[in-house]
């Protein structure tokens, strides 16, 4: 079985219109303060994009790809630091 096949399908769709200038900025900030945490365990964390309508995407990099906590790092950990911080912000997924 490959490493490949372990990984959940991540989603890969383009989101709606871009957040305005000032959103994009402060869910920037947001991961600033987790992306210590992430690559002290060989990771980082990617800002793809940020929609209008709420959704932020990000990319995993380094230990994060495939790693088989990276879901949980994004919905219980990403996340809710997003949606707590940020009002604009209603769901966060990873894209490729």
């Amino acid at each position: 079985m490959s490493a490949q096949a372990d990984q959940p399908e991540l989603p890969t769709r383009a989101s709606s219109e871009p957040a305005s200038p000032e959103l994009h900025a402060r869910v920037e900030k947001v991961l600033g303060l987790i992306r210590p945490a992430v690559r002290e365990d060989g990771g980082d964390i990617e800002l793809v994009s940020v929609s209008a309508d709420g959704l932020v995407q990000i990319r995993f990099h380094g230990a994060c790809v495939g790693c088989p906590s990276a879901p949980m790092t994004l919905h219980h950990g990403i996340e809710r630091a997003l949606r707590s911080e940020l009002d604009g912000v209603k769901r966060v997924e990873a894209v490729r």
